[in-house]
């Protein structure tokens, strides 16, 4: 998987702490997700897509393998 999460979150003047506060995750799941390390659930997809004001498939990137 490829994020924009990254970008994202550095135009909103977000750190890793806060956004993780806001979607209630801890600051490791944002780490591994701006890595590209782990899948986020749907739900987890839907959140973090409505703080940025985007569509999931603009952050998010998943592979077909």
């Amino acid at each position: 998987m490829k994020t924009k999460m990254k970008e994202y979150r550095i135009h909103l003047g977000l750190t890793q702490e806060k956004l993780a506060e806001i979607v209630g995750v801890r600051r490791e799941t944002i780490i591994f997700l701006e890595q590209g390390k782990y899948n986020p659930s749907l739900k987890l997809a839907h959140n973090i897509a409505r703080v940025f004001h985007a569509g999931i498939e603009e952050i998010f990137v998943f592979d077909d393998d």
